[in-house]
């Protein structure tokens, strides 16, 4: 019997039903595909059309802009839907959370109006460059540069661990127009790869997360239009950042909280179906107490996310809110699941086995979106 855990207070009967197409869905076009896309360092790119057919991409993107019209609960449902189906290869988060939430809040009603559709169709994949070979959190200290040159911008530079780096068609890059202005040279800037210059290097062969396109990228004197500019004016790029990562840094915890509670669930059934010494491993008292341990985890942590969510809805979820979300999600997911592997044994270290590739897949959670690390810097500054 699975965990039972009370119904999220954000949920409604028209997200039930969105979770139920999700789940459809994942199960049909995902889950048989996991292992040739691990093999493959990427899904299909047909999977992206397919989504955008069936009204999964672009969730909270409204309606007028090709979107769903939904608002951020929508998206945490597709979330937890693809967590739970141990679905680690698709890169809808930063597609649909985060990359078309920045062309939405800062791009210009024309650039809108031709993105946005695009990417709610699958006719473009997003993706986000920010990370760079030397600067891994300090996005102060990024080289990428962009000069202007009367109406475009050219940018010279390289990125590392872009998430959708193989199949993107857009890119927003964060890139330096002033390199001595520290923060505030931070500009951001809409690179579409078909753009000459532009090109990718390695998809990255990494612990998990193997079926998941994630590369380097290169810019080699590409030009852009200067319309391309996110916000109505250049060193405005650390601001957007800051302002939007608490939404990726909740994404984040939606994740690793249904994939606690998936890898509880599926831990449980092992333990009770598995024997040792004549009877159901569940009916040792150390496997008892620490899936007691473990459920307490997952109801704690499902309480705080739906606050998080619910703060989030209303507008009044903080910085400081999103990293804690993060820290204590991302955290207690590796101790959980790693707790779950012992439980499975020999079996628990097998890749055949889910618990196998969902605590590889999960130990970046940790470390993307802002380390554990810097979500306690965040956290005590408002102490």
């Amino acid at each position: 019997m699975p965990l039972q855990l009370p119904k999220s207070s954000w949920s409604t009967t028209e997200l039930e039903d969105l979770r139920e197409l999700s789940r459809s869905f994942l199960q049909k076009e995902a889950v048989p595909h996991q292992e040739r896309w691990a093999a493959e360092k990427k899904v299909d790119r047909e999977l992206w059309n397919k989504a955008g057919e069936v009204g999964l991409l672009c969730l909270s993107i409204p309606e007028e802009y090709g979107g769903g019209g939904g608002t951020f609960a929508h998206e945490a449902v597709l979330y937890e839907e693809q967590a739970r189906a141990g679905d680690s290869a698709w890169g809808v988060t930063v597609h649909n959370g985060i990359v078309a939430h920045y062309l939405l809040a800062y791009a210009s009603e024309e650039k809108k109006r031709e993105w946005l559709p695009k990417l709610a169709s699958g006719e473009m994949v997003g993706a986000i460059a920010m990370t760079e070979p030397g600067t891994g959190s300090d996005l102060q200290g990024i080289k990428t540069r962009a000069v202007r040159e009367g109406d475009h911008y050219v940018l010279n530079g390289a990125k590392t661990f872009i998430t959708n780096g193989f199949h993107a068609d857009l890119v927003v890059v964060a890139c330096k127009t002033d390199p001595d202005a520290g923060a505030q040279g931070v500009s951001l800037i809409v690179v579409e790869t078909d753009t000459p210059g532009f090109r990718r290097g390695r998809v990255l062969d990494k612990v998990g997360l193997k079926g998941q396109d994630t590369a380097e990228l290169f810019f080699d004197d590409v030009r852009v239009p200067a319309a391309n500019l996110l916000g109505d004016a250049e060193g405005q790029g650390f601001i957007q950042l800051m302002l939007q990562l608490p939404q990726e840094r909740l994404i984040i915890a939606v994740t690793a909280v249904a994939g606690l509670e998936a890898a509880v669930d599926l831990t449980l059934e092992y333990t009770k179906e598995r024997t040792a010494f004549g009877r159901p491993i569940f009916s040792f008292q150390n496997t008892k107490f620490t899936l007691a341990e473990a459920a307490t985890e997952a109801a704690v942590a499902r309480a705080f996310l739906d606050q998080c969510i619910e703060r989030h809805l209303k507008g009044e979820l903080d910085v400081q809110g999103a990293a804690m979300a993060k820290l204590w999600t991302t955290e207690r997911v590796n101790k959980v699941i790693d707790d779950c592997v012992q439980l499975f044994g020999g079996y628990g270290y097998m890749t055949e086995y889910p618990i196998a590739r969902a605590w590889a897949d999960v130990r970046i959670s940790r470390i993307f979106g802002g380390t554990s690390e810097i979500m306690k810097e965040i956290i005590s500054r408002s102490l």
